[in-house]
């Protein structure tokens, strides 16, 4: 496998690869899960480097691609998937080609959070991935979905399923997928361990509230993000209560 991704296994067949290269605000993850019938991949990455180049096997059964939401470090890499998986209503950011750079100013630029480009370095990656490698040439393509999802909907992935579930807030087409038999949640970035991000030009903040409190009563065993460690329980609803309060108008 190329140095450019890091591999833990989980157990299950379960695989994160993440990129330790690249800056911790777009260093994502990507869920591999190798069930009976098929294999699913959850999002895709930042695309720099190629993940059919860099981690073959991750192609050898024609995985199914779901991008949990339509940002640059999560669908990087999908148009090298024969089948791809996500929420209408991040369709048309996909088709358009999401906005992407790895020039620090330019991505909050382009991302509409100029206020905090003080936080971005100057490039977002701390190597390069090959001699002669040019950040600056860098773009997410255009990328259409082949299976448009809603909330309910069930993936079949042979004696066991994953079920959408649609929680929008960070972005409109925010998804996450629960697989009922272990209670694993794959959650994108509707909930990780930090500081949820909700101020993004297509963010919604009722939406984040509402899709946050449903996570607080939802039976889950294990919180698989889009970013950084994985969560139990308990530390899902720490988070997820903290945003609440913290967004709460009333100050309650």
């Amino acid at each position: 496998m190329s140095p450019w991704f890091e591999q833990l296994r989980f157990g299950d067949g379960l695989v994160r690869l993440s990129e330790p290269h690249v800056h911790e605000i777009l260093r994502s993850n990507v869920w591999w899960l190798r069930r009976t019938d098929r294999d699913v991949v959850v999002d895709a990455g930042l695309g720099v480097v190629a993940l059919r180049e860099a981690v073959p096997a991750l192609f050898a059964r024609d995985p199914l691609v779901v991008l949990s939401h339509a940002h640059l470090d999560h669908v990087g890499g999908a148009y090298e998937f024969r089948e791809r998986a996500g929420h209408p209503a991040d369709a048309a950011a996909l088709a358009a080609g999401v906005p992407a750079s790895l020039d620090g100013p330019e991505l909050a630029r382009l991302l509409g959070t100029e206020d905090v480009g003080a936080d971005f370095p100057d490039v977002m990656i701390d190597a390069l991935p090959e001699p002669g490698y040019d950040p600056a040439a860098y773009r997410v393509g255009a990328v259409t979905l082949t299976h448009p999802v809603e909330d309910g909907d069930r993936i079949d992935l042979g004696g066991r399923t994953l079920t959408v579930l649609h929680l929008p807030g960070h972005t409109p087409g925010s998804v996450a997928l629960l697989e009922e038999h272990t209670g694993a949640l794959y959650s994108g970035d509707v909930v990780y361990d930090g500081y949820l991000v909700d101020d993004l030009p297509e963010s919604d903040v009722a939406a984040y509230r509402r899709s946050l409190e449903f996570l607080c009563g939802l039976d889950v065993s294990v919180v698989h993000p889009g970013h950084g460690r994985s969560l139990d329980r308990a530390r899902l609803r720490d988070v997820a209560r903290a945003y609440l309060r913290r967004t709460d108008e009333d100050g309650a």
